[in-house]
């Protein structure tokens, strides 16, 4: 029964869910494990997120030298690109990520340019303890903001910052950086508390957003915010949890960023 899995289509989901329990495991299957994989089937729906994993070849691949290593990357910048916008993924995840690849699309979409890369090579990303030290993503960040400069997309553009979770720290402690001009950042579930020793140096426009749901996560960043002097606002989705996966809720928090970038990168 289990290879069954395989063979439901996302974009049927509408048509399975009245039959979901009796297809996936009805003897054993409870009615809250049922729910939630209905829930789980109409969010990547409603996003597309799978689509939007597979999309690996928009734009263009790129390496960035690191301490000796190469990051991978995909560096997107339209013509005429309204800013770039670079993204740092949180603990565990990659430039794969599809929440940062849906919220990169819709900026795409608006003008602006993107680059999603990897923060930690896999080798590194095994240890825990790699993933969330902050002051080496925040580095590595920084780097990969110089080598951005460098590029030929890059000349006359501006640049911001989007960042999730432990991302969100690492993107506000690479922007305190005196050599690094960023001219927006966005925070996404992030933990800009990880940052906090410098906050107060960060002068780009900074918008932390949080979902309602998401308790300590609000009380964390109302704590930021009131650290940060440059121009900030902390949006609260409502109804939304950590990782924004209720319907509509990630389209929220990438309207919220676009506005966001094209009022600050302009």
């Amino acid at each position: 029964m289990g290879s069954s899995l395989h063979l439901i289509s996302l974009t049927n989901y509408a048509v399975l869910t009245p039959i979901l329990p009796r297809i996936l495991y009805p003897d054993t299957m409870t009615k809250d494990a049922t729910e939630s994989l209905i829930s789980k089937i109409k969010y990547f729906k409603a996003h597309n997120l799978h689509a939007i994993s597979m999309e690996r070849s928009r734009g263009r691949n790129v390496k960035i030298p690191i301490d000796g290593i190469l990051l991978e990357g995909t560096l997107n910048v339209p013509e005429r690109a309204k800013g770039i916008v670079v993204f740092a993924h949180g603990s565990g995840s990659s430039r794969f990520s599809p929440r940062n690849m849906f919220v990169a699309r819709v900026l795409q979409e608006a003008g602006i340019g993107t680059l999603l890369f990897d923060l930690l090579t896999r080798e590194e990303d095994i240890n825990y303890m790699t993933r969330f030290n902050i002051n080496l993503l925040a580095e590595r960040l920084a780097i990969a903001t110089r080598w951005l400069f460098q590029q030929n997309e890059s000349k006359g553009n501006k640049i911001g910052y989007f960042g999730a979770s432990t991302g969100a720290a690492a993107a506000l402690q690479a922007a305190a950086e005196p050599d690094i001009v960023i001219s927006a950042i966005v925070s996404r579930g992030g933990r800009p508390d990880l940052a906090m020793p410098f906050l107060n140096m960060v002068k780009a426009p900074t918008l932390l957003i949080v979902g309602g749901y998401d308790d300590v996560v609000i009380e964390l960043n109302r704590e930021a915010y009131n650290q940060l002097k440059a121009e900030k606002k902390l949006a609260i989705v409502p109804a939304a949890s950590h990782l924004f996966e209720e319907l509509g809720k990630l389209e929220e928090v990438a309207k919220l960023a676009k506005e966001w970038f094209l009022e600050c990168l302009r």
